[in-house]
């Protein structure tokens, strides 16, 4: 547990308090005590000196001081961050920039959070008729972008319908579980999505979550004009086939049309407690986790706090005297040679064996 000292110094023991205190008497008392015995030999003293320095700067690592009100990078290095990805058939609508997928700028986007929000954990959610969890919470920003680089959308003869809250129960799910496992580091939630429902019940809500949420925000991708969707059976963009969904509700079955529910959004934003982004191709996703990348997320006085460890300071002279003792020891070791056998009757060597006399005879 973290101990507060005064100027914003913070100790965050690696052992109980008490552990500490027994292995620091026993560490100090005896090298001291050695140090002591051996202060008539400089070269034993020297060592012991050493020996005791090593001693005092474990026990300052073992404590871990830390200072609080560290930068950005520090207080970053205290997010899980999860990604909620839509990935029904309307995320292929093509009406991302110049008439691309909306799934190519939800890749984009993923790629670029994960940069700006360097050093934190990473989780992918994505879902259409059901949620599933693509990349658990992982330290490895490149293995959830590689996930959303693969990741396409639902094939387009299973789809029957989906709902923009598919996700709810999962996520509820998984924000409890990093809230249990680190309590101290902050969940932020980046939905993205277009908003549209195409199932036949209404939308459920994101509310059972927002007590774990502390930042984040909705991305809203396509236009009030929409886009049409290519069909996707499952092999991949090379040998999926080139027609589109079509609209088999109206006359003459034309091309269906996506277009974004910007109000959908703005609901799961309300509900997450967080706010909502329209985006698009020719603006930068960083404003949309500024507060995340800057340290302004907490959720209360303890959740997220920016700490900036000075363990490291200590552990360098560790290091170094550790190499130096090492050294002075292998040296001494090698000045130890055994003694040379040499024949036996040689100055050196083996006595010769006794020997028998012979008797004369009769």
């Amino acid at each position: 547990m973290a101990t507060a000292l005064p100027d914003a110094l913070v100790l965050q023991p690696v052992l109980p308090t008490w552990l500490l205190v027994v292995a620091g008497i026993l560490l100090l008392g005896f090298t001291g005590w050695r140090l002591v015995a051996e202060r008539r030999s400089r070269r034993l003293a020297a060592a012991w000196g050493r020996r005791l320095a090593m001693a005092v700067l474990l026990l300052v690592i073992a404590v871990r001081p830390s200072v609080t009100g560290g930068s950005a990078e520090a207080s970053v290095a205290q997010l899980n961050v999860f990604f909620v990805v839509d990935t029904t058939s309307s995320i292929a609508a093509e009406d991302w920039g110049d008439g691309r997928p909306r799934l190519e700028g939800v890749r984009a986007d993923i790629a670029a959070v994960t940069e700006q929000l360097a050093g934190a954990r990473f989780s992918l959610i994505s879902f259409d008729s059901t949620a599933v969890l693509r990349t658990p919470l992982t330290d490895d920003a490149a293995a959830v972008v590689t996930a959303a680089e693969v990741m396409n959308q639902e094939i387009t003869y299973y789809s029957s319908g989906s709902s923009i809250t598919e996700a709810d129960d999962l996520l509820v799910e998984r924000l409890a579980a990093a809230r249990e496992t680190d309590p101290d580091r902050a969940n932020v939630v980046y939905y993205l999505g277009d908003g549209e429902q195409t199932a036949d019940e209404a939308p459920g809500s994101f509310a059972d979550a927002a007590p774990d949420v502390d930042g984040g925000g909705v991305l809203g991708y396509g236009t009030a004009e929409g886009g049409r969707m290519k069909v996707f059976d499952g092999y991949g963009d090379d040998y999926s086939a080139d027609e589109y969904i079509q609209d088999r509700s109206q006359p003459g079955e034309p091309d269906a049309v996506s277009v974004i529910d910007e109000e959908a959004l703005r609901t799961i934003a309300t509900q997450l407690g967080v706010p909502y982004t329209h985006r698009s191709a020719d603006q930068p996703v960083a404003p949309a986790v500024a507060d995340a990348r800057d340290g302004a997320v907490a959720s209360d006085a303890t959740r997220a706090e920016s700490l900036t460890d000075l363990y490291w300071i200590a552990a360098l002279p560790l290091f170094l005297l550790a190499l130096i003792d090492v050294a002075l020891v292998a040296r001494a070791l090698g000045e130890v040679r055994p003694p040379r056998r040499g024949r036996p009757g040689t100055p050196g060597g083996l006595p010769p064996a006794p020997t028998t006399p012979r008797r004369a005879r009769p």
